[in-house]
């Protein structure tokens, strides 16, 4: 049976105790209230999470394995009449510094989420007119780092990103 999951940009506003992983019980994670009644009418993660593919790090969960697989199906939007368009398109992002290049797959991203997610808050349109895409930004939580490092791969698994190899000068 697949896992219904909302993915909407609430990473931000999520503790780093959530983001560190592994799973805590919700009465500890710094999101939920110990305190509320309610608490224990939910699932907690632990149970939830067990039996989708794993990962070595973050919240401990290889999400598009899990997508691929058929183990979730994540509802990309809230209004259900809005159309969702998956973008099969990769797009190379080369100021990397020495670092080696991004490529950044459009197709793993719009299976979950709709465009305007991140079109125009976060990046624009245009490839190369987004300002102040940079390390150090993402680290601070913006761009990229909006989710990952909370819901998504955490940000330490550079080679997950920076995966396509600059040709030596001669």
């Amino acid at each position: 049976m697949a896992v219904a999951v909302t993915l909407a940009c609430v990473c931000a506003a999520l503790p780093p105790a959530w983001a560190a992983g592994p799973q805590l019980p919700l009465a500890a994670d710094g999101v939920h209230d110990p305190a509320n009644p309610g608490l224990k009418l939910l699932q907690e993660p632990r149970d939830a999470l067990s039996n989708l593919p794993k990962d070595e790090v973050g919240n401990r969960v290889r999400w598009v394995k899990a997508l691929e697989q058929g183990a979730i199906t994540p509802r990309t939007n809230i209004l259900p009449d809005t159309q969702i368009r998956v973008l099969n398109l990769d797009i190379l992002m080369p100021r990397t510094a020495e670092a080696p290049m991004v490529l950044f797959p459009h197709k793993q991203h719009t299976e979950w989420l709709d465009c305007s997610n991140c079109h125009e808050k976060l990046f624009k349109y245009k490839a190369g007119t987004t300002k102040g895409l940079n390390m150090f930004a993402i680290l601070q939580g913006e761009f990229c780092g909006r989710c990952h490092g909370a819901v998504a791969f955490p940000l330490t698994e550079c080679k997950r990103c920076h995966s396509v190899p600059r040709t030596p000068k001669k």
